[in-house]
């Protein structure tokens, strides 16, 4: 194999599964993280929000500056769907320009681009591409979790969000093509999953499935009951408009999907949520969630939308302070070009980061609180592996987390004889180091 292979994929785990394509597509060539020494180089952009929008830039211009003359340079995805004449004039060093619909066809591309030697813009404004079972991916980051993607595309019309705009409306697999595939990853040795779409509650809804998520379920807990080997799971991206409690009592009552409830409110203001054009009833759900056994609520909250003003942030502080979530993203409000929210009445980015601030302070205090409280408990944890940030420990994560944003706990005892490698084991936190809990293995599950 003398092939090499410099890939990047930045933004959202629904782009690492398309990037995951791409690597199956590929896979005769080697992976290299030194971009140098690389003969094809993919920037898996992301075009979600500004400050992804220049992360993506930056990262292209990177590869031109560093890279091989002879090497070809991809940008694929969001980034590259959303302004493919731009990145053109601006870049003309580029490649290969390919947006969302093409993952597939990545190999075929350079194919073209080796015989020709001609830019190619490929694969833009074609639709979105949606991986089934049938596309092979190279998993990557474990050997014990995988995502699996139920859909693309979104029916919200969320007045701030840009993506419908380029990835179009709802668009889900089968039930079918869906179990296939984690059958097949079963067999490949996984057992963890996360479920991913942008909007996953809505699953099937296109296809006149109203609970079609709930039936995802009913069906994995069948395969587990009949024998698969799936040992848990969880969903991301639960839309409050597309929740209902029968999906929340299914997570609940399931022996594989685990209590982890990722749920994006983006506020808590009624005013600022009509504006946003979102929905106001959630309180009833989060009371549901929270109540469910050993429950893990992670929300996203964007600050300074248009409109926002003093009560109703004060309203979203009051919020956060009630209902303490486990994990929080905060966002600043990017305005999006061709969204309602970018034609309203800015307001000023001081003000926006002031208020950033006080939120971030309130949640920082809680997530501490939540660390201190973990001490001397006893968790199920599954180890991924040693830690890429501490050389000395193993990494591990709750059960309930999400790989790589919910955090890590380091190991470093255990009172077990067998050596500990990549699997599910029960764990006893014995200190906190900085935002790490560390723990000492006490059992395997």
């Amino acid at each position: 194999m003398d092939k090499k292979l410099h890939l990047i994929s930045l933004g959202c785990t629904k782009n690492l599964v398309d990037s995951e394509v791409m690597l199956g597509r590929l896979k005769d060539y080697e992976n290299t993280q030194n971009l140098e020494e690389a003969d094809v180089i993919i920037i898996n952009t992301c075009g979600f929000i500004e400050a992804a929008k220049q992360e993506s830039v930056q990262e292209i211009l990177k590869a031109l500056e560093n890279k091989r003359k002879d090497s070809i340079l991809v940008a694929s995805g969001c980034l590259s769907e959303r302004y493919a004449k731009e990145l053109r004039e601006e870049i003309p060093e580029i490649d290969i320009i390919t947006g969302v619909g093409d993952y597939d066809k990545i190999d075929l591309m350079l194919e073209e681009r080796k015989r020709s030697g001609k830019t190619i813009d490929a694969g833009v404004h074609k639709g979105v591409f949606l991986a089934t079972e049938e596309n092979k991916r190279i998993i990557s980051g474990s050997s014990i979790h995988a995502y699996i993607k139920l859909s693309e595309g979104c029916n919200q019309k969320c007045s701030f969000c840009a993506i419908p705009s380029f990835k179009g409306k709802l668009h889900s697999r089968t039930l079918e093509s869906s179990l296939k595939e984690l059958k097949n990853l079963v067999k490949e040795g996984f057992r963890d999953f996360s479920f991913i779409s942008q909007d996953t509650s809505s699953y099937m809804m296109d296809l006149g499935i109203k609970d079609g998520l709930v039936r995802l379920i009913e069906e994995i807990d069948k395969l587990y009951y009949e024998g698969l080997e799936i040992r848990s799971a969880r969903i991301l991206y639960l839309y409050p408009s597309t929740t209902s409690k029968e999906l929340i009592e299914a997570i609940i009552n399931s022996p594989v999907f685990v209590n982890y409830f990722d749920m994006p409110l983006q506020h808590a203001s009624s005013k600022v949520l009509k504006a946003m054009n979102r929905s106001t009833k959630y309180k009833e759900l989060l009371k549901q969630m929270q109540k469910a056994p050993n429950a893990f609520l992670r929300t996203s909250f964007i600050i300074g939308h248009p409109g926002e003003e003093e009560e109703d942030f004060q309203e979203l502080c009051d919020f956060i302070e009630e209902y303490r979530f486990d994990r929080m993203n905060l966002f600043a409000f990017s305005s999006e070009e061709g969204t309602k929210s970018a034609s309203m009445e800015q307001i000023e980015p001081k003000l926006i980061k002031a208020r950033l601030k006080k939120i971030d302070t309130i949640f920082s205090k809680q997530y501490k609180e939540g660390l201190k409280n973990l001490l001397h408990q006893e968790i199920d944890v599954i180890i991924e592996g040693k830690s890429q940030e501490h050389e000395f420990f193993f990494s591990a994560r709750d059960i309930r987390f999400a790989p790589q944003i919910d955090g890590e706990i380091l190991i470093n005892d255990k009172e077990i004889d067998e050596e500990l490698q990549t699997g599910y084991y029960r764990v006893k936190i014995t200190q906190i180091a900085g935002e790490n809990p560390v723990g000492c293995v006490i059992g395997k599950l």
